[in-house]
């Protein structure tokens, strides 16, 4: 079965990264059956160009593969194997595609009880966070399968522009925990150097400058440093999802006696934020915990 032959495609989630991603595959002309539990969210997913369904089963009996986009393992787990999920209700090419990020373990779990089904799942975590779901501008990295993946590729390719299968499953999972290390340790060097240059007087705007022409030079100091300058706390991806990623991190270190210390940093610099009621704000905020403790809160 080729992927050319894919025309309905369910969509579970639309969220801050769904919403956009739903609307690409709209966009590349797939008939696009979706739900959430919010209905505002279905209604203007609606308006870009989809159907509503009023179920999860509902959506998985209209489609030809389906593709959920959730917060967290938990609600994949239910979404799937639930009494009303899509294990009772496959869709006709029998693929599921998720692109959440969640536990590498619970993913083997729902695809060995899917595989008995005869049901392919597929792990497919993103990176590249709201704008490049919006641009249709993902890193899609999919464990599971490689013929199941071979059959969706076409699908993927109308949402990221750098997609890997990486191997078994569960091994996009743990591909995407290596990328959310990086991102966090990396949002913390920024938020160092920050607070350093603020106390010594330095222009933030002329540090970022020279930075990214260097070897410092990141993605996030790129993407999120004018956001730290400037104390913008606005969620894109909130300090409460990374926090749930860096408890999978730690969660997978700990099961295979890998020590990662600075993960451990960063993780309770993350936690103080959300200690302090800022779980809701944008990921680059952990520039706040460097404010309380290097007592920074005037702009500078």
């Amino acid at each position: 079965m080729q992927s050319q032959d894919i025309h309905k495609i369910g969509f579970i989630g639309l969220g801050t990264m769904g919403q956009h991603m739903a609307a690409n595959l709209c966009r590349a002309g797939f008939d696009l059956i979706v739900y959430d539990v919010r209905t505002e969210a279905v209604q203007a997913a609606v308006r870009q160009g989809a159907r509503a369904a009023d179920s999860v089963g509902a959506v998985g009996r209209q489609s030809d593969i389906v593709i959920s986009m959730l917060p967290n393992t938990p609600d994949v787990e239910s979404i799937v194997l639930g009494e009303r999920g899509l294990a009772h209700n496959p869709p006709a090419q029998r693929v599921i595609i998720d692109m959440s990020t969640i536990s590498p373990a619970a993913v083997r779990t729902v695809a060995s009880a899917l595989a008995a089904q005869d049901i392919d799942f597929l792990d497919a975590p993103v990176s590249g966070g709201p704008v490049g779901a919006e641009n249709a501008a993902l890193t899609i990295m999919v464990g599971g399968a490689r013929d199941a993946f071979d059959r969706i590729l076409t699908v993927l390719r109308a949402l990221g522009t750098t997609i890997t299968h990486v191997g078994e499953s569960g091994a996009g999972q743990t591909l995407k925990l290596c990328n959310q290390l990086v991102c966090g340790i990396n949002i913390q060097a920024i938020c160092e150097a920050f607070a350093l240059a603020r106390a010594s007087g330095l222009d933030l705007n002329v540090l970022r400058d020279v930075l990214m022409g260097g070897s410092a030079g990141s993605w996030m100091l790129d993407k999120l440093g004018p956001g730290m300058i400037a104390r913008d706390t606005r969620a894109g991806f909130r300090i409460d999802l990374m926090l749930k990623d860096l408890k999978l991190v730690q969660e997978l270190a700990f099961g295979l006696s890998v020590p990662l210390p600075a993960t451990s940093l960063v993780t309770s610099q993350y936690l103080d934020a959300r200690g302090h009621g800022e779980g809701g704000n944008g990921n680059q905020a952990l520039f706040t915990v460097y404010d309380r403790m290097a007592n920074q809160s005037l702009p500078g």
